[in-house]
C-alpha cells in the first residue's frame, strides 16, 4: 500500500498491510525538536543539520521528507499559514536551545529574557507589545502568558472573544492548497486543521498570536465561565461556528479529496481519573456545535473528523461518536477507564484510535528500551486488529525522553 492508501484503510476500519504511522502531522502528534535532531543525527548521519522548529509554542521539530521515509511515517500536515504566536514559518534563522541543540526558528521568533532569565516570546514577533509566552530557564517549551484585562461583568461582550475569527483570505487558501498538494506529491496521508472549529480549546483561549486581547482570556476564568456565564460562552460558540462553516465551505471546495482528515478540535475534557465536565454539560454546550461542524464536513466532503481530548474521556466516547467524530486522539491509556482492550472492544468498530501506541507519562520517558518495545508491540496488536488504528504516542514526545527509547518505539513499529 501507499501511505495514503494505508491511512484510508485505517480510517475505514480495514486491515492495512502494516500499521499506519503518524508523527508530525498535527500539533498534538509531534516530537520535540531536540529529539528530532538526535534522530536525524543517528539515522541520517547529519550531525550539523539544524532542524526547523515548526511549532514554537511546544517547540516541535519538523519531520521532513528524508526523516519521514527513514522512520516509515505515513501522514503529513496541511499546516495553517501562521503558528501559535501568529507569525509564518519563514525566513529561518539559527537558535540554540537551553540543552545546547542548534536549531532553526522562524525569522519573527523574537525572544528576550526577564529578570529570572526566562525566555519571553511575542505575538507576531512584535517586541513593542507585552509577551504572550514564557519558557523557564532550562525548559523545553513555552507556557502561555495570560493577558487578561480586569473583568467588568456588565461590560462583557461575546464579540471580544470572537476577535480572532474571520473569513479566510485568498492568500490563506492558497497556502492550504499548496500544503494539500504537497501531501499528494509526497504520496502521504493528509490532515488539515480546520480553522475556528476548536470550541473552548484552552490552548487557544489566551490567543497567544494576538497583540492585544479582550474578553475572557484567563484559563481559570474561562473554565468558570462555562458554568457561571454559560450563555456568554454559548453565544461565542454560535458566532465562532457561523464563521467556521463559511471557511469550511471554501476549504472543502479548494482542497477536495487531497485531504483525508480534518482536525476539528483539541478541547480537553479529561483528567487522570475522570472527566472535569459532566456529560450533561458537554451535550449542552459543546455537542451542538461539534455536530454542526462534523455534519457539514461529512455532507460536503470525504474527510474524516478528528477530535483530540486528553485524559480519561472514556465516558464521553459515546457522545463523541454521536457528535460525528470518526477519530479519537491521543487515547491516553494511562488514565482510569482507558485500558486499550476495553476501548477496542467497546468502540473499535465505531471510532478510529489515533494514538495510544506507547505511554508518554511513564513507559517512554522512564522505562527501558525493552519495556518500550514490548508495550508498542502490544498496543499494535490490540488497537490494530481489524484496522481502525493510526500509530502515535500518547501526545507529543517530550525533549527529555531517552533517544534509545524512541528508537525502540520505532523498531517495534517497524517489526510489528
Amino acid at each position: 500500500m501507499t501511505s495514503r492508501e494505508r491511512l484510508d484503510s485505517a480510517l475505514n476500519h480495514q486491515q492495512p498491510d502494516r500499521v499506519c504511522v503518524d508523527f508530525g502531522a498535527t500539533a498534538v502528534t509531534g516530537i520535540a525538536v531536540s529529539i528530532v535532531a538526535k534522530l536525524r543525527a543517528r539515522l541520517l548521519g547529519e550531525r550539523g543539520y539544524r532542524v526547523k522548529v515548526i511549532e514554537p509554542y511546544q517547540m516541535l521539530g519538523e519531520i521532513d521528507e528524508q526523516l519521514r521515509d527513514a522512520l516509515g511515517i505515513d501522514v503529513m500536515s496541511v499546516a495553517p499559514p501562521t503558528n501559535m504566536f501568529g507569525f509564518a514559518n519563514t525566513d529561518w534563522k539559527p537558535f540554540t536551545l537551553f540543552d545546547g541543540t542548534e536549531v532553526l526558528v522562524p525569522g519573527a521568533f523574537n525572544v528576550t529574557r526577564d529578570e529570572n532569565r526566562n525566555l519571553l516570546i511575542y505575538p507576531e514577533g512584535d517586541m513593542s507589545v507585552p509577551p504572550s509566552g514564557r519558557m523557564p530557564e532550562g525548559g523545553h517549551f513555552f507556557d502561555a502568558i495570560t493577558r487578561q484585562r480586569e473583568i467588568v461583568e456588565e461590560e462583557l461582550d461575546p464579540a471580544d472573544n470572537l476577535e480572532e475569527f474571520g473569513p479566510l483570505t485568498g492568500a490563506e487558501l492558497d497556502h492550504y492548497a499548496a500544503g494539500a498538494e504537497a501531501t499528494v506529491k509526497n504520496g502521504k496521508g493528509s490532515v488539515v486543521g480546520t480553522p475556528g472549529t476548536a470550541f473552548g480549546d484552552i490552548a487557544l483561549v489566551p490567543a497567544l498570536w494576538r497583540k492585544h486581547t479582550r474578553g475572557i482570556r484567563d484559563i481559570e476564568e474561562w473554565y468558570v465561565a462555562t458554568a457561571a456565564r454559560r450563555d456568554y460562552v454559548y453565544t461565542v460558540f454560535e458566532g465562532q461556528c457561523a464563521i467556521a462553516l463559511q471557511n469550511l465551505e471554501r476549504l472543502i471546495t479548494r482542497l477536495g479529496d487531497r485531504v483525508q482528515v480534518a482536525f476539528v478540535t483539541g478541547t480537553d475534557f479529561g483528567t487522570q481519573t475522570g472527566l472535569f465536565i459532566s456529560r450533561k454539560s458537554y451535550r449542552d454546550l459543546y455537542m451542538p456545535f461539534h455536530k454542526e461542524i462534523t455534519g457539514y464536513i461529512h455532507k460536503h466532503s470525504s474527510w474524516k473528523t478528528f477530535i483530540h481530548s486528553c485524559g480519561c474521556v472514556a465516558d464521553l466516547i459515546p457522545d463523541f461518536i454521536e457528535a460525528g467524530f470518526d477519530v479519537l486522539n491521543p487515547v491516553q491509556t494511562s488514565t482510569a477507564g482507558m485500558e486499550p482492550e476495553r476501548l477496542k472492544k467497546l468502540y473499535g468498530k465505531e471510532i478510529v484510535f489515533w494514538g495510544g501506541g506507547v505511554d508518554t507519562q511513564h513507559t517512554l520517558p522512564y522505562g527501558t528500551p525493552d519495556q518500550v518495545y514490548s508495550e508498542v508491540r502490544d498496543r499494535i496488536r490490540i488497537f490494530g486488529d481489524g484496522g481502525g488504528f493510526v500509530f502515535n504516542a500518547v501526545h507529543n514526545i517530550q525533549a527529555n525522553v531517552p533517544l534509545e527509547n524512541v528508537e525502540a518505539m520505532f523498531r517495534a513499529v517497524r517489526e510489528g
